[in-house]
């Protein structure tokens, strides 16, 4: 069952830290975002990232909007990238460069697309104020398209998604919290990515 942890970040320092910290509390995918998202602030992040934790960590980039952000991670090291939404160019380009393409959708005809056009796994966003059920239906008519859900994602909902239907989950703020980046406090950041590993591991069981 994946479990992917997005890691937000504009300064360099900050990702290092963090990946160090997901790696020691068991997490394996983490993806890079950036806000704003120059092509060349994925490859630097990168990096960064690989330079601290080596092959610890399956690395990602996320909210990639376009081919020329999907090839900066590419050459940068990332092995698979996570849209918000659904482009033909950035699949294709995903999928040319050998990395999982996981674009996000929300309605069935969305998905649906983003499948087709190549979408390994479809990234179902946001999935907590879609609800349960609605994930539920959706597996009635399109139960061979392989969702990640991320929104509301923490040890407590992880769950009730897997059982609604979903094969994977990602979040970021449950894990990387900001309070607890402000404090410094990374001990607690792997802590807390232990608990959402150990969700996962519960319903593997």
């Amino acid at each position: 069952m994946p479990y992917s942890g997005k890691f937000r970040s504009r300064k360099q320092a900050a990702p290092r830290r963090r990946s160090s910290a997901a790696a020691s509390g068991s997490l394996r995918s983490p993806s890079i975002s950036r806000a704003p998202p120059p092509a060349k602030a994925y490859a630097e992040t990168v990096e960064v990232i690989r330079a601290a934790v080596g092959d610890q960590l399956c690395l990602g980039a996320g909210t990639v909007l376009t081919g020329a952000q999907a090839a900066a991670a590419h050459a940068a090291g990332a092995k698979y990238i996570i849209s918000p939404n659904t482009d033909e160019k950035v699949i294709s380009k995903t999928r040319q460069l050998g990395m999982v393409s996981i674009p996000g959708a929300m309605t069935p005809t969305e998905i649906v697309r983003a499948y087709k056009l190549g979408g390994d796994i479809i990234k179902l966003f946001p999935a907590d104020d879609l609800g349960y059920h609605y994930i539920w239906n959706l597996r009635g008519p399109l139960p061979h398209i392989p969702l990640l859900a991320t929104g509301g994602v923490d040890p407590s909902t992880i769950p009730e998604f897997f059982q609604a239907g979903v094969n994977g989950v990602g979040t970021g703020i449950s894990i990387i919290r900001r309070d607890l980046l402000e404090q410094d406090d990374y001990a607690t950041i792997e802590a807390l990515a232990r608990e959402h590993v150990a969700a996962i591991r519960r319903i593997s069981q």
